[in-house]
């Protein structure tokens, strides 16, 4: 089955700079060359990804991101054909109001909308918010969520009275058409029943082959345990140029702007994350700038300052590809890449490393 190939909306800024802010972090760095997430500038990426036949984009959430759902509403009519997978959190919205909010967009937006469940992983990211559930609570909230969104739309009435949510008589004045895929991420023992039971898609961040492909298995066999199928998908940075030292002199180039001092105040406040998602990015490095290639190709350089996505693909666009073939063949469909700036890696990887997927029958 070929694979499908997402790109990202960096509507939290962009630029030449992989320094930032964390979601947890309580102020957002802006980069010398800095390129706001003006609606102007989303619209470039977004009409790049969609002429350069990407399936979709990511709209991410987070304390620094403009808001995922009106960042959507907006860039849907600046493009064709591109698919939106729009984040966001459960216990922020109601599940009948998310429901129908999901159900008006996938009518104007004539099937376009994808949805991506993030629980939360961080305590002090959530509380900004109100929430102040614990990191288990909130998973137990989302299985109750996704149970009441998805009865709404397949039904024309739905009660239910749960630990976190009580409706009665919720309904939508129609269902979506196509009902969005829905698609999870989250690597603890609270995540993989809830990934397992009601997700189309289940997301993991880029850690070496093996070790991913360890991590879905198990939420295969919690899928089939419930008679369900669940599709999979990786989330990465990728720099791939014409020539392997090229690729590597651009990483090089975004390590050399990066001071302990960041690289330890990053480190620290990940270690300390409640998501086991996260801590197990961190581990990838643990802080450390020499021993960067995890894995012939992938490269842990970014993690050591940006949460949540941390590892990279890196190199020439042949051994970009073939890195992708090798998570392809242990069982991923899906691959969400980003790269800075995202406008021009847009094109590089699009050009350079999709047709050679193409020969290989994986895009």
């Amino acid at each position: 089955m070929p694979a499908k190939f997402f790109w990202f909306l960096p509507t939290n800024g962009d630029s030449r700079s992989i320094v930032g802010a964390s979601h947890a972090s309580s102020h957002h760095t802006v980069p010398a060359n800095y390129r706001a997430p003006s609606r102007r500038y989303l619209a470039e990426v977004a009409r790049a990804a969609d002429r350069l036949g990407y399936e979709g984009v990511l709209t991410p959430t987070g304390t620094w991101c403009e808001d995922a759902w009106l960042t959507a509403s907006a860039l849907l009519a600046e493009t064709e054909r591109l698919k939106f997978l729009v984040a966001f959190r459960p216990g922020l919205v109601p599940p009948t109001l998310a429901a129908q909010q999901t159900a008006t967009l996938q009518r104007f937006s004539e099937g376009r909308v994808l949805l991506n469940i993030v629980s939360g992983g961080d305590d002090l990211e959530q509380r900004r918010f109100g929430d102040w559930l614990s990191h288990d609570e909130r998973y137990a909230r989302t299985g109750e969520f996704l149970q009441i969104v998805q009865s709404v739309w397949a039904q024309e009435s739905v009660d239910f009275k749960g630990d976190y949510y009580t409706v009665a008589d919720a309904r939508v004045s129609a269902p979506p058409d196509p009902v969005p895929q829905i698609y999870f991420g989250g690597s603890s023992g609270a995540a993989l029943p809830i990934a397992a039971q009601y997700v189309d898609v289940y997301l993991t961040w880029g850690e070496p082959p093996h070790a991913a492909a360890a991590k879905i298995e198990n939420v295969r066999a919690l899928a089939e345990q419930r008679g369900r199928n669940v599709r999979f998908g990786i989330r990465l940075h990728t720099i791939s140029r014409d020539t392997s030292a090229a690729a590597w002199a651009v990483a090089d180039e975004l390590m050399a702007e990066l001071t302990p001092d960041q690289i330890t105040k990053a480190t620290e406040l990940h270690a300390k994350s409640e998501s086991e998602g996260q801590r197990r990015m961190t581990a990838l490095h643990g802080g450390r700038v020499d021993q960067l290639e995890i894995y012939p190709n992938l490269w842990a350089g970014v993690g050591l300052v940006r949460g949540g996505a941390g590892t990279a693909l890196v190199g020439s666009h042949e051994e970009v590809a073939n890195l992708i073939y090798e998570y392809h063949s242990l069982g991923f469909d899906e691959f969400i890449l980003s790269g800075y700036p995202h406008l021009e890696e847009a094109y590089w990887f699009a050009e350079g490393v999709l047709p050679l997927l193409k020969q290989k029958g994986v895009a």
